[in-house]
């Protein structure tokens, strides 16, 4: 009887790029919508042509509107969500390192983490004025807490035993935190980062929506009191795309960082 070699799966359930199934899918869904609205079996009242959304989406281009909007938005995001995500991680760390600041911050933390920072958008404008300040802040605050909770998670779940190992061979506390436990903890907190910059990105759109003469909110508000379909739905798709852009940003990151799993 002859031996039959058995196959290395060395590699564990190393996920698979399959970056075409993706947009696959993205294609199958906008001609079924193209198919549906054409044919009237989906009412126009209800959807809009996708060859409709794309024409707008060139008007918008042409006429300068496009990057009118879309720079402030990706500027109050990025500046609110450095704040927020910076000290989130920073404040994480200290929480998961040493246990008076867990004992003081963790209750701060989960207090403050179940509130809809949306509904201290009005308490921001009185603190910050209805300008950038009130925008950064709501943002700031939105991912702070998630990117807290995300990163002394993360920390906390190191391996002990990596731990112990550094001990024994005589590494220093601080040889310890950089070598062992910040990359232990990454990706968790590469995680978290995916979550806080969704949530960024809905508190973007409210506070645009609340005294913002450019940005994606502010144009979906416009478009929305209109009843402008075309317009609205070129608004949802900016905030997709936006939000395709961050995820795989943060997924190159990953990339670089946590090569020492491959």
């Amino acid at each position: 009887m002859s031996e039959r070699p058995v196959k290395f799966r060395g590699g564990g359930f190393a996920p698979t790029s399959r970056r075409w199934v993706g947009f696959g899918v993205f294609v199958v869904l906008i001609a079924l919508a193209e198919i549906g609205t054409r044919s009237g079996f989906i009412s126009s009242l209800t959807l809009p042509k996708p060859s409709d959304v794309l024409q707008t989406f060139v008007d918008l281009y042409n006429s300068g509107l496009l990057f009118t909007h879309l720079v402030p938005s990706l500027t109050r995001l990025a500046v609110g969500s450095a704040m927020g995500i910076s000290a989130g991680i920073s404040v994480g760390i200290l929480i998961g390192l040493f246990s008076y600041v867990r004992a003081g911050l963790i209750p701060l933390v989960a207090a403050i983490f179940p509130i809809p920072k949306i509904a201290l958008l009005p308490l921001f404008v009185i603190w910050f004025g209805i300008d950038e300040g009130s925008k950064y802040a709501l943002i700031a605050l939105g991912t702070f807490t998630p990117t807290v909770v995300a990163t002394y998670g993360a920390v906390d779940n190191v391996d002990r035993t990596l731990i112990r190992m550094g001990q024994s061979f005589g590494l220093s506390w601080a040889s310890i935190v950089r070598k062992i436990v910040i990359p232990g903890a990454m990706p968790g907190i590469l995680s978290g980062l995916r979550i806080s910059l969704a949530i960024g990105i809905i508190l973007l759109v409210a506070a645009e929506m609340l005294g913002a003469e450019y940005g994606i909110g502010a144009y979906i508000l416009e478009a929305g009191s209109l009843y402008d379909l075309e317009r609205l739905f070129a608004g949802v798709v900016m905030l997709s795309v936006l939000g395709v852009v961050v995820s795989t940003l943060i997924g190159l990151v990953e990339k670089r960082l946590l090569r020492w799993r491959n």
